[in-house]
């Protein structure tokens, strides 16, 4: 069988590092200060560093926040052990992540900011900030970690570990194991996912043919539900309403659909050959199979419980996932070193995205991140001195003030300059007397 996918913040005076700066703005923004407070910490900082007198606050509201959203496709790719980086707007590769040996599968974070990567050869799992895009944290798990699902409200990750018979809760605000849940000797769980309220997790039990459902509340199982005889259940994907659950069986080639009230089946829908990874579009309306061996993924109709369409892909594509505004299923093919981008409105492939030779992408997440950037106050700072000013000949140049202040300098508006901390947030502008 193929395995599916086998601040240090600075003293801007001398730009002297201190931990005690960094103290102060990670607990003021767990008071909710936020970043208009910090800007203007930081403004004062900057003032007093070069010796001039600070200028009243600008009046409440002045301040204002520019937000712009990106969308990243996180592609695992387990030949050379890394995480590609996709632009969905360009549809291009941007960059690649290290992460552990083999990886397998991947989740992000609802808010955006982290990727979980399952390493099935490591035994543990990457973290990724994706604003920065490189690995923070690594967690240990069981063993030969499989699959990874985020609960809705980002406090816990739950890992499939396929040799250890079963799953690690990971607590995300201090990335350890919060728990680690039993499946039974045997099990061999794959594919997993978590119900919209966060209660329950429905993991696919290759080796005894089931399904677990397991407590969040109390990570332990509270039922296992037959999928019948022949099946092998490798992948789980639930409906936005939570009342579905859609089973990827590569024993039967068929989807099983549950009744996650009665956790029962209430249809089983023949695909494609060897159907391994799914997703569903945020509206409910369709479940995307990535069909292993007949190199397609089946569109199913959730109303009608059969598919509607059937889109050719690359070669063995493995795993589905789809944008958060459900216009495109990002499809790893395994075989064929890229992802092809499936236009859900027509159900056609409109770009394929090499991930390299030698590549071999299997799971696939999108993250969709909100960047907030401060913009500058209606009315500038403190003036700086004359004899700063004209040390470079009466012009001030960035290389200038980057020395005197520790920080990195950017032109907004001659003679404006914009003062941006490490971590690009704090900003505000001086201005040339």
């Amino acid at each position: 069988m193929l395995t599916r996918w086998t601040r240090r913040s600075e003293n801007i005076s001398g730009g002297e590092a201190t931990e005690a700066t960094e103290a102060t703005e990670m607990t003021d923004l767990s008071r909710g200060r936020g970043w208009r407070s910090l800007v203007r910490a930081s403004a004062a900082a900057a003032v007093v560093a070069i010796g001039l007198t600070p200028l009243a606050p600008p009046p409440a509201g002045a301040e204002t926040a520019a937000q712009r959203t990106r969308q990243k496709a996180y592609v695992v790719d387990s030949g050379a052990s890394k995480v590609a980086v996709v632009d969905v707007t360009t549809d291009t590769v941007t960059t690649t992540i290290p992460v552990g040996s083999s990886p397998n599968g991947v989740a992000v974070t609802p808010d955006g900011t982290r990727a979980y990567v399952t390493n099935n050869g490591s035994d543990d799992v990457s973290v990724i900030s994706t604003r920065t895009d490189t690995v923070t944290a690594t967690v240990p798990v069981g063993n030969s970690p499989f699959a990874v699902a985020v609960t809705p409200d980002g406090t816990r990750a739950y890992v499939t570990n396929f040799a250890s018979d079963n799953v690690s809760a990971i607590d995300t605000a201090t990335n350890t194991i919060a728990a680690t849940i039993s499946l039974g000797a045997g099990t061999n769980p794959e594919g997993l996912a978590i119900t919209p309220d966060g209660a329950r997790a429905y993991v696919a039990d290759t080796g005894k043919n089931t399904v677990s459902v397991i407590d969040t509340a109390t990570n332990t199982v509270t039922t296992t539900i037959p999928i019948g005889a022949g099946s092998v259940p490798v992948d789980v994907a639930i409906t936005p309403d939570g009342a579905r659950a859609y089973v990827a069986d590569i024993g039967t080639d068929t989807v099983s659909a549950i009744d996650t009230a009665t956790d029962t089946i209430i249809a089983t829908i023949p695909v494609g050959t060897n159907p391994v990874g799914l997703a569903i579009k945020p509206d409910g309306t369709r479940a995307y199979v990535a069909d292993n061996v007949s190199n397609n993924v089946s569109v199913i109709d959730t109303a009608a419980n059969a598919v509607v369409a059937t889109v050719p892909v690359g070669t063995a594509p493995l795993d589905v996932a789809i944008t958060p505004d459900g216009t495109h299923a990002y499809v790893t093919n395994f075989a064929s070193n890229n992802v092809s981008v499936i236009n859900t409105t027509t159900d056609t492939v409109i770009a394929t995205v090499p991930t390299g030779a030698g590549s071999r992408p299997v799971g696939v997440a999108v993250a969709r991140i909100i960047e907030v950037t401060p913009r500058l106050p209606s009315r500038p700072l403190p003036r700086i001195r004359t004899d700063v000013a004209q040390t470079m000949g009466g012009e001030i140049r960035p290389a200038q003030i980057a020395t005197r202040m520790g920080r990195r300098v950017e032109q907004w508006q001659a003679p404006h300059w914009r003062i941006v901390s490490d971590n690009g947030w704090t900003s505000r502008s001086i201005t040339q007397r």
